[in-house]
């Protein structure tokens, strides 16, 4: 789409604009609950009202350097860190079960375990990237999933779900950060298994992100790429990167 489309105009007017940063410094002040994000020395809340702040320092500085780091405005594009920890603060911590169920909902139709058919260079790039993922996971965790050839769908069988949840669960250690992180890279990647991997450290952010997007390639590869979905998908591999850079910062 041409930058002078109307329609592209028109949306890019209605969107408000964001707001000015309204303070100098922002830093960490520990408290009884926890390390907070303070703004020119007054404590930040998250969209929810609620402290902006967790109990890891490391995540909490990453938190102060992203709002530091601004211009004259408070641009969410450049907070992905901060969007992560509020997400975490004022919804997956109230409810971590459900979200960890809707993991594994991704895990029992992972996009690792659905093959193309044909063509045998598609196949062969499906088989390179994703094969020795499933040969870790089964490994190194015992999770040993079937893979389908086409969109037939497969069912993975009850034990090897089990061994993923456990897996999952010891992974996330309770941090409502830490799983929601992974639910991030969950969803933007379509797979569960990728997020595990990345979680543990078998994939660097860039193999996990270039993994989950084989066919897209592919097809990138035959036809060109769409100029929107070059940007859509550049601002997703930021939010993958911060996702990732959350789970580095609440290691124990």
């Amino acid at each position: 789409m041409d930058a002078d489309d109307p329609t592209r105009r028109a949306r890019a007017q209605a969107r408000p604009a964001p707001p000015r940063r309204f303070f100098k410094t922002a830093t960490v002040a520990e408290t009884p609950d926890g390390f907070v994000l303070t703004l020119d020395g007054r404590s930040a809340r998250t969209p929810a009202k609620r402290p902006l702040s967790t109990p890891h320092v490391k995540l909490s500085q990453a938190v102060a350097l992203e709002w530091q780091g601004l211009g004259e405005v408070i641009d969410p594009l450049a907070l992905p860190i901060t969007r992560i920890v509020n997400v975490a603060i004022d919804g997956v911590g109230d409810d971590m079960e459900a979200v960890a169920a809707d993991i594994l909902d991704f895990a029992g139709s992972d996009l690792l375990c659905y093959r193309a058919l044909e063509p045998d260079r598609l196949v062969a790039h499906q088989q390179a990237a994703w094969d020795p993922v499933l040969a870790w996971l089964k490994q190194e965790l015992g999770v040993d999933f079937a893979v389908a050839g086409g969109i037939r769908h497969v069912e993975q069988t009850a034990a090897a779900l089990a061994r993923f949840s456990a897996a999952l669960d010891y992974l996330v250690g309770g941090d409502p950060f830490r799983l929601t992180a992974l639910h991030t890279i969950t969803t933007l990647t379509g797979s569960a298994v990728l997020a595990l991997a990345a979680g543990h450290g078998r994939l660097s952010t860039e193999a996990a992100w270039q993994a989950a997007h084989v066919d897209e390639d592919w097809q990138i590869a035959q036809w060109g790429e769409d100029a929107e979905a070059a940007r859509r998908r550049a601002a997703q591999a930021c939010e993958m990167q911060a996702a990732v850079e959350v789970l580095a910062l609440t290691s124990a």
